[in-house]
Order: C-alpha cells, then structure tokens, then sequence
C-alpha cells in the first residue's frame, strides 16, 4: 500500500453501473490528443537519420500513437524540427509552421535545431526559438532514437495535462503574437 492520501468520493447519481466511468472532458481530450500525434518531421541534417530508426521496428514509434507520419502541414499537429537550421530557411520553417491547424506542438530534435550547435556562424539560426515557439527541446548531437521517444513521451504528457481552453486564451495569443503570428 501507498501512503498517498487519495479520497475516493461516490459517484454522481446515474452513473453508477458496469460500462460507466465519470470523468473530466480535459481529461478524455487530453488522452486522446495525446495518444493519437501525427507527426511531421522536418530533417535537414543527420537529425533526420535518428529520426528514421526511431520510426522503424526496432524503437517503432507508433507504439505511441504516433503511426501515421504526415508530410503535409496542414494534416499533422506535432511538428519535429531536426538539424541545422539557416537563417533563409527560417521563414519557411515558419510558413509550414502557420499551416498547421490548432493544437500543434512543436519539438526541437538535436542541438542544431535547439541552439545552432556547433555552427555559431552568420548563416545558422541559433535555435528554432528565434522562429516558432518550442513545447519541447531533445538534446544530442545527434540524439539517439531513444532521447527522441522520451521527448514525445514528455510531449505526451504536456498535451494530456493541457486545457481544451488553453490555445484560446489570451496568455497563448500574447505567445503567437510575441513572433507575429495570428
């Protein structure tokens, strides 16, 4: 037994019974956003090879929900930023970005992609941050295909504890509006 001071309240009246649960809607939105990510991954670097292993057998995302691998940006809501980033390709990397339809999440694969990594130079964009909001920053150079399955599985989380409300509210619209976007 735990020592967690868990109360178990009754349910309310009319939903008790084999085949009922009584739950919150955040909660089954959450769940099912979470398990259910479609990825688009946009690899410009060895990045984009780790990328490919963790989608194969032998890490096989898709045991998170994440199966269906989408190369529209319009069709996909976790975008996977992988590798070295420049400055040109920045406002493209936000136009694909903007076509995403609400909720999107966004992770940062390596440290190109985090901070420009080992290329401190005029052309590389020192982190996708200067571009488009990040929800989660995986670290390696490259990362192993593991590293990339725990920053989904934190994505996961983020999303399940995230209100259906959130992306409406003013304090997100004064985060798109901090990099121009409506």
């Amino acid at each position: 037994m735990s020592d967690s001071k868990v109360t178990m309240v009754a349910p309310p009246e009319g939903v008790v019974g084999e085949g009922f649960f009584a739950t919150k809607l955040n909660d089954v939105v959450g769940l099912a956003r979470a398990n259910s990510l479609w990825p688009l991954p946009f690899a410009t670097s060895c990045c984009g090879i780790e990328f490919m292993a963790t989608m194969a057998s032998h890490y096989d995302l898709a045991r998170f929900g994440s199966e269906r691998v989408s190369f529209s940006p319009r069709q996909a809501d976790m975008l996977l930023v992988m590798g070295t980033i420049s400055k040109k390709m920045g406002p493209i990397l936000r136009q694909v970005y903007e076509q995403m339809s609400e909720p999107r999440w966004v992770i940062a694969v390596g440290a190109c992609a985090s901070s420009g990594g080992v290329f401190d130079t005029y052309s590389v964009l020192q982190g996708i941050d200067k571009v488009i909001p990040v929800d989660v920053y995986v670290p390696g150079c490259p990362p192993r295909p593991e590293q990339i399955v725990e920053g989904v599985m934190k994505l996961q989380e983020l999303v399940k504890s995230e209100s259906v409300r959130r992306r409406s509210s003013p304090e997100y619209q004064e985060l798109l509006a901090s990099y121009n976007i409506k």
